[in-house]
């Protein structure tokens, strides 16, 4: 078959990046889904900033710092809320898909790998508590390239470990700019457009947009 290998991003892909925040809902308020939505917007866009200066920060410190600006932005917690939603960010819900698709896709015979801006540690916490550790052939952190996605050279590891050209890698992304950095790369691409937004990079189209990872073995 053309592609043998699956590689998925792991935060918002494979493990719900708004769980840590659900998850200790009650105790926040009913302001907690905007205090996870700039979480999430700010970590992301620290992960950019810091690529584009050329200063090198893990996913760890950012995912740090954009919880101090969103808690600030949305009115305080105090600290000890604080740690807990970073001890639950280590450890966010699985989709309820994801055991299941990526076991088919072992028992297809392709190989099956995250490649993550997450640091090592982390996407250890994750895959371990998600208990999903045992159906990677690899779990690769962007550290080794030393800046974050969509850099050319995060993609690299992939290809690099599989020793396979990019049009045999399947990428497989909830966000639509990390579908658009691998596509301009070369790998196929499947956009996992859960929230049904609207598409954008049209000049960098997704191969396949689906609702969520099932798609994949239909």
């Amino acid at each position: 078959m053309s592609t043998q290998a699956f590689v998925f991003d792991a935060y918002g892909t494979l493990f719900d990046v708004h769980s840590a925040a659900a998850r200790h809902s009650a105790a926040i308020g009913e302001r907690w889904q905007v205090l996870s939505d700039i979480w999430r917007t700010k970590q992301l866009e620290y992960t950019w900033v810091r690529s584009l200066a050329g200063q090198r920060a893990t996913f760890w410190q950012v995912t740090q710092e954009a919880l101090d600006f969103a808690i600030a932005a949305s009115g305080g917690l105090d600290a000890a809320l604080r740690d807990k939603l970073l001890a639950a960010y280590r450890e966010l819900d699985a989709y309820p898909e994801v055991p299941g698709v990526l076991g088919s896709l072992r028992a297809q015979g392709a190989k099956v790998a995250i490649l993550s801006n997450g640091d090592p540690a982390m996407l250890a916490d994750a895959v371990r508590s998600a208990g999903v550790g045992d159906l990677f052939d690899a779990v690769l952190s962007v550290e080794p390239a030393g800046m974050f996605k969509p850099a050319p050279r995060v993609y690299e590891l992939a290809t690099s470990c599989f020793d396979l050209p990019p049009r045999n890698i399947s990428f497989q992304s909830s966000n639509r700019w990390d579908i658009a950095g691998a596509k301009a790369y070369g790998f196929s691409t499947v956009w996992i457009n859960r929230g049904g937004r609207p598409d954008e990079y049209p000049d960098l189209a997704a191969d396949t947009v689906l609702e969520d990872l099932r798609g994949l073995i239909a």
